[in-house]
């Protein structure tokens, strides 16, 4: 009979192991918890850890992994239930030894659950069968593929059933057909319920631990993801100053599943891209280009993936992504970067949509003891906006311009993120950057500036701008496409633009800005207003000596957040505004007068009586 070791919730959230050892035929059972052990793991042969409706497993080793045993950890993980759809994958458990370290993975470590403990291992079809099952298990070895340092699509390098994937290396895997109505979890959820319901495999193995390094070599991409039996702060990976030789950029497959064909020409996808901007960032995503519309503008073959918010701030276990070289070298990803972090919380998502959100817990910890709270943890939502370009009816290109005070105008690492689609699109759009092309880009935000957006067209190529999203963003600030060809602006957040364009590639003609000159919203001459901050008695005061009759006056920050606003001032020689309360910092004021002249002007409040 078997010893349990089974900790109650109470003695398991509180627990902190400096090292852990399961003897030989006993196992740990964690349920909705987190484990952490400050040092390694010690699984003697058929001593199991199984983690359980999100158990997660921390560990506190600041260098390699000394993990060991026959024993095993096992975690769950839900892919597509399509088997003509891929994921991309890392593995968190590897190859189970006596042997001290991280080991290699291969798909014959995952396994079909049975009950809440037992599984079987999964069936590993020859590449000759392309559809895997649920129901039994089993996984075609025909779509398993990792990419290495790589810049050519054509060098996926195919791994198959071998146990050959390196820690860290993340590889494709196409899912299942059929369904499979075991509940091994107290969610309720079937291990495949079918239809457009997700598969659950049974990663088991030796846990991942502590540093484990991928190769990355100058402008090439390299799959990845999180190698860990626990969530990954994707922020904190990207953003680690030693991860250099990175972009600071992570790429996610998404695909179009309404195409069932496992013929390429037929496949429909491409990669969304994710900034993290900082550490306490929700940062953001656009997602993959692959709609395509009829030619009267009407969509056609919606993809289910195209123009979905996904959240990408925690990995959730077992997720891969794309990463692309800034040099040659390595980045490391290490128990640091690692926090107990819930999918169903509102920051992490794995690739397929449908993920259930069965809970939410406010009292999640981090691998050292912190709180991270899913529902009331502090993070950042910057002032941005998503701009669509339709390009010649046939597919959209949704590109981000996120305002942050500390961005400059040129590349930032970890907030302006490159396109990495192929440069033999007949049509593109993009911001065009240190003469390169990016799907998001992060600017201070000033009134007056212009930021170019760059077009590839083909064919006299139909091109249409519009805003689909405004988040954090001041609700009365104008957004215009400015036609560099004609001279004339054009309002695309209440409305569009739409050009034709003979074949070639437009980068200095149009440009998104925040002003329109021609209908006369422009700087007034200075003089005509004295606009002053009296620090000492937190005032901002406007003089106003030629009695213009005063529309609107607004106060945002440097990020374009919206401060106040006030209306229909009318007509007065002098007006004061309490600046009580706001932080210290630089802001800008814009005033629109009657006759729709504006005037803009920064102002520093420091609130600070002397």
């Amino acid at each position: 009979m078997k010893k349990l070791l089974y900790l109650l919730p109470l003695l398991l959230s509180s627990a902190v192991q400096a090292q852990l050892y399961v003897s030989t035929n006993s196992y740990m059972y964690a349920k909705d918890q987190v484990l952490y052990v400050k040092q390694d793991i010690n699984l003697q042969n058929n001593g199991n850890i199984y983690l359980r409706n999100e158990s997660q497993l921390l560990q506190g080793t600041t260098t390699a992994s000394a993990n060991k045993g026959l024993g095993k950890v096992s975690v769950f993980q839900e892919g597509t239930s399509d088997n003509f759809d891929y994921n991309y994958w890392c593995s968190p458990v590897g190859n189970a030894s006596a042997a001290s370290g991280n080991e290699n993975f291969g798909i014959s470590m995952i396994h079909r659950p049975t009950t809440s403990t037992a599984s079987t291992p999964a069936t590993i079809l020859p590449s000759s069968n392309s559809n895997g099952t649920a129901n039994p298990l089993a996984i075609s070895s025909r779509w398993i593929y990792k990419f290495l340092s790589s810049i050519s699509y054509s060098q996926w390098i195919y791994v198959g059933g071998a146990s050959t994937l390196a820690p860290g290396e993340g590889f494709s895997m196409k899912g299942t057909s059929g369904s499979d109505p075991i509940i091994v979890e107290a969610n309720g959820i079937q291990n495949n319920p079918g239809g457009t319901g997700a598969q659950r495999y049974d990663f088991r193995g030796k846990p991942n631990d502590g540093n484990i390094s991928v190769t990355v070599a100058t402008n090439n991409l390299t799959l990845t993801g999180n190698p860990y039996p626990s969530a990954l702060n994707v922020n904190a990976f990207l953003l680690d100053a030693t991860n250099n030789a990175a972009t600071g950029i992570a790429y996610y497959w998404e695909q179009d599943k309404t195409v069932n064909s496992h013929n390429v020409g037929l496949y429909k996808g491409g990669y969304g891209a994710y900034s993290p901007i900082s550490l306490g960032s929700n940062g953001v995503y656009v997602p993959a280009t692959f709609n395509s519309y009829n030619s009267d503008g009407s969509l056609n073959g919606v993809g289910t993936s195209s123009g979905l918010v996904i959240e990408r701030k925690y990995a959730p276990v077992g997720q891969g992504f794309m990463i692309k070289g800034a040099s040659n070298g390595t980045v490391t990803l290490k128990n640091s970067h690692r926090s107990y972090y819930k999918e169903s919380g509102p920051l992490s998502q794995f690739e397929r949509p449908d993920k259930p959100k069965i809970s939410k817990n406010s009292n999640e910890t981090t691998n050292s003891g912190e709180t991270n709270a899913t529902e009331s943890e502090t993070t950042i939502t910057e002032a941005q906006f998503k701009l669509n370009i339709i390009l010649n009816n046939e597919f959209t290109r949704q590109i981000a311009l996120v305002f942050l005070p500390e961005a400059t105008d040129g590349v930032d690492i970890g907030i302006d993120a490159l396109s990495i689609a192929p440069d033999e699109l007949p049509s593109d759009a993009y911001f065009f950057l240190d003469n390169n092309k990016y799907v998001i880009q992060g600017i201070s935000f000033d009134v007056g500036k212009r930021i170019p957006v760059g077009v590839k067209a083909t064919n006299n190529a139909s091109i249409k701008f519009y805003v689909p999203e405004v988040t954090s963003f001041d609700p009365d600030q104008m957004i215009y496409i400015y036609d560099a060809a004609d001279g004339s602006y054009h309002d695309i957040k209440n409305s569009s633009y739409q050009v034709n364009l003979p074949t070639g590639i437009y980068n200095d003609r149009f440009f998104v800005t925040f002003v329109n000159s021609v209908l006369g919203v422009g700087e007034v001459t200075k003089s005509n207003f004295g606009i002053t901050q009296n620090n000492t008695n937190q005032t901002l005061i406007l003089q106003n000596p030629n009695l213009a009759d005063i529309r609107s006056v607004i106060l945002f920050d440097i990020t374009g957040k919206s401060i106040f606003k006030k209306n229909n001032l009318g007509i007065n020689d002098k007006y004061s505004f309490s600046t009580s309360g706001l932080s210290k910092g630089v802001y800008i004021i814009d005033l629109v007068t009657s006759d729709n002249q504006k005037f803009s002007q920064k102002i520093i409040i420091n609130n600070h009586k002397e």
